[in-house]
């Protein structure tokens, strides 16, 4: 018989996303064996891998173990290796609970980018404390085929470039990556969200992830999407002395975003366990041929 390895499938406002226990990291999940389990036809389908590692066990993580227990080892749906995902860590944190390895309140989770700590709260919503935004300087610019939109550079421990756009149609259909200007801008790719307005301190947004295509949700991006809004409307909290919230639609649902007057950001929003099965290992490792 094959060895099984175990997933469960979960998903953060349509952000959807295998998740692989695997406490001692003991499995070796290269770029190519996580494409495929993110195939939609032919692997189990998904926007990204969530890699569930004890931090003691990684050696990226193993500098934050004694600040949090478990590292979020995430990788897009391309097989590329991300620093952070919002949505993702959500789901990252039901999955701790729904295995019984934490209860509600609050929970500390070792990612690329930093110890986030999350909220899993009565009413089911969890809320993830996202850290600050950087916005780099320089202008940025975004196009779509002859239309082209100035975007604001924020950083949230992974790119984004946000354009405020009069229609989410004119971001077409986000199969490929936007072209950003200038180029040496985001060295490294960058998330591109397009935003409309929908009333006070309301938006929707569409994007375009690095690495895995056009997503029904980008946590992440909810929160660039809510700073440079924020920046855009004269709400600037360091300046106001106020909080900025903001609530954010994207495909999938609805995230709600707080920057709170030290910078610190907080996201509020759902996360589902869908299913579980196990993974053929023969499979897996025929993927790799």
């Amino acid at each position: 018989m094959s060895t099984r390895i175990a997933f469960l499938k979960g998903h953060g406002t349509e952000n959807d996303f295998v998740i692989v226990p695997d406490p001692e990291n003991a499995l070796d999940l290269s770029p190519a064996a996580v494409a495929a389990l993110c195939d939609r036809r032919a692997g189990i389908g998904g926007d990204g891998v969530l890699h569930v590692v004890r931090s003691a066990a990684h050696p990226e993580a193993r500098a934050m173990a004694g600040e949090a227990e478990w590292f979020m080892d995430y990788r897009n749906g391309d097989g590329s290796i991300a620093e952070m995902c919002g949505n993702g860590s959500r789901v990252f944190a039901r999955y701790l609970q729904h295995a019984g390895l934490v209860s509600e309140g609050d929970v500390a989770i070792a990612t690329r980018a930093g110890v986030k700590t999350v909220h899993i709260a009565k009413n089911g919503d969890i809320t993830i404390g996202m850290g600050r935004a950087r916005l780099p300087e320089g202008d940025v610019t975004v196009a779509v085929g002859e239309r082209s939109w100035p975007a604001r550079n924020v950083n949230m421990g992974n790119p984004h470039a946000v354009a405020f756009v009069a229609d989410l149609a004119h971001a077409g259909d986000l199969r490929t990556a936007p072209p950003v200007s200038p180029a040496s801008a985001y060295p490294d790719g960058v998330n591109v969200e397009f935003v409309v307005d929908r009333g006070p301190r309301h938006v929707a947004m569409r994007v375009h992830e690095r690495g895995s295509g056009e997503t029904r949700s980008c946590g992440t991006g909810a929160c660039a999407v809510a700073v440079a809004a924020a920046r855009r409307d004269g709400a600037d909290p360091a300046v106001t002395g106020t909080p900025a919230t903001y609530t954010v639609d994207v495909p999938g649902g609805r995230l709600v975003i707080t920057e709170r007057p030290d910078g610190e950001i907080e996201m509020t929003g759902p996360a589902v366990i869908v299913a579980e099965g196990e993974i053929d290992a023969d499979w897996l490792a025929q993927t790799l041929d």
